[in-house]
């Protein structure tokens, strides 16, 4: 399996357009300098009234298939 950690600052007027499916992914740059893509729907259950905000880290597993996506403390 493979884990991308990246930090993720969404408004929440910027993520309407995820919401609405305008935007169907989000590509961030890890950590690790990688850029990764993944589907918007990862991030719904993360949304607040300000958006989405935070340290994350996306598991995929050997064909770069998304297993979750899980905020870091």
């Amino acid at each position: 399996m493979m884990q991308y950690e990246f930090e993720l600052h969404l408004s929440a007027a910027r993520f309407l357009d995820y919401y609405r499916g305008s935007v169907r992914h989000i590509v961030v740059r890890c950590t690790t300098g990688q850029n990764v893509q993944f589907p918007a729907s990862l991030v719904q259950k993360f949304v607040s009234s300000e958006g989405v905000h935070g340290k994350f880290v996306l598991t995929c597993d050997e064909k770069n298939k998304c297993l979750g996506l899980e905020r870091l403390p």
